[in-house]
């Protein structure tokens, strides 16, 4: 994998935050951390992503908001969401938003490795 492109991962729990770092590492992606959509919004380089874990609901916006809000610029970057509360409305929305999956916490790694492998693959 190139090491310009990176996973963003875009979650306000700090221990998620580290803990898809490493997992991320194990797998050998690089892993650029957000802890609010005010940061991902205001630091991130897009161009340095080839995918993004989006937590649904952050203290500072709605992750799906975030991604609706991306797609409005013209950004197809791939989005995973990944959430603690789930429901079908949350879900219905996620889906309808575009995204390449939609995990709930806790999740095992593979459910969240699969979308970005194949992320990474189109890389290529």
């Amino acid at each position: 994998m190139s090491k310009r492109k990176a996973v963003f991962v875009v979650d306000d729990d700090p221990g998620m935050l580290r803990g898809l770092k490493r997992l991320l590492r194990e797998y050998g992606f690089n892993a650029v951390l957000f802890d609010s959509a005010e940061a991902f919004q205001s630091e991130a380089n897009l161009e340095d992503a080839f995918c993004i874990v989006l937590d649904v609901n952050l203290q500072d916006s709605s992750g799906i908001d975030l991604r609706q809000q991306l797609k409005s610029r013209g950004i197809s970057v791939p989005v995973i969401f990944i959430t603690g509360n789930d429901s079908e409305a949350t879900r219905a929305a996620a889906l309808e938003s575009g995204c390449s999956a939609y995990l709930t916490k806790p999740f095992p790694a593979q459910s969240l490795i699969d979308p970005i492998e194949k992320a990474s693959a189109s890389l290529s």
